[in-house]
């Protein structure tokens, strides 16, 4: 392993190449948790939504042998699973709570039904693009290996921070995100643009779970998410709902995430469960530190969580 090669100089790489590995999930599902929050709504079904992605494009990529087709149709299950929760969702009397909750066992369900013949296969990877060169230690040359989704998800962030502030769509999305009376007496249809904010957050969360099943840990399996599309949502708080900080926040789950394998790679097998458990112990720290009335409400959607 990278680290045992490189001694305790190995355990800051291999944290270092672990944020950029296991960043990469948290980062298309907290821009896509993002994205459907602005427009006023909550979107719990994400974890769902990750599995399916994940189950998706890893059974596409072994039945055609393409890794990227696999991620468009990751993209698409999850574009069909956010119609679903954007249809619903927007119905009178609907809880979004009770919604997410019905997504997450939904698409869940689905994923664990049809991956079953895909736990055991191996599918075609995503290809990686080396930082490093021949020159340098082996150890060294396979951490500087990244995923092409990675460098995407970098750019999305900025993109999607962009769009809000100076597209028009972006600021329908706000203003019905903010105050829906005054969207309507626009002429804003709220429900088609939450319906295509769900949607979009909903793909960009199915690509997500392309990146754990094609690039890391690169495998189907029905455990494989981990919680990590409930995180998003407390990270998508940490955020204050902003594209970019949202970036930076899914950096610092994946450098977590990370942890505990990089301390055992080095023979520290102590506390191994505690490390492993840092991007949850995390979700509770950050959950506890919103927890005051003032932080939490500050740049949040003003319609979001009041069923409006």
């Amino acid at each position: 392993m990278a680290t045992e090669a490189l001694g305790w100089w190995g355990v800051p790489l291999a944290i270092a190449a672990g944020t950029m590995r296991g960043g990469t999930p948290f980062i298309f599902v907290s821009l896509g948790e993002c994205l459907t929050e602005k427009s006023g709504k909550i979107n719990l079904g994400l974890e769902g939504t990750l599995l399916t992605g994940a189950m998706s494009a890893y059974g596409i990529s072994y039945l055609t042998g393409s890794p990227w087709l696999g991620v468009l149709v990751a993209g698409v299950s999850g574009l069909f699973l956010g119609a679903i929760h954007g249809w619903l969702s927007q119905q009178p009397r609907v809880n979004d709570v009770a919604v997410g909750i019905a997504m997450i066992i939904f698409g869940s369900g689905v994923a664990f039904f049809l991956g079953k013949p895909f736990i055991q296969p191996s599918a075609n990877q995503l290809p990686t693009i080396s930082l490093g060169n021949a020159s340098m230690p082996p150890a060294l040359e396979a951490a500087l290996q990244i995923s092409p989704l990675f460098l995407l998800g970098l750019a999305i962030a900025p993109i999607m921070s962009w769009f809000f502030k100076s597209t028009r769509w972006g600021l329908f999305i706000r203003a019905v995100g903010d105050s829906p009376e005054a969207a309507r007496a626009m002429g804003i249809s709220i429900f088609k643009v939450r319906m295509l904010s769900i949607m979009m957050g909903s793909f960009l969360a199915g690509i997500g779970g392309a990146s754990l099943s094609l690039y890391y840990p690169g495998v189907w399996t029905e455990r494989i998410s981990s919680g990590q599309g409930l995180m998003a949502v407390a990270l998508v708080i940490f955020a204050r709902w902003n594209p970019m900080l949202c970036l930076w926040a899914s950096l610092l789950f994946g450098g977590a995430q990370s942890l505990g394998p990089a301390l055992q790679s080095v023979g520290i097998e102590e506390g191994y469960y505690l490390f492993n458990a840092a991007p949850y112990v995390l979700t509770l720290v950050i959950m506890i530190f919103t927890c005051s009335p003032k932080r939490t409400l500050s740049g949040a959607p003003g319609a979001l969580g009041t069923g409006q």
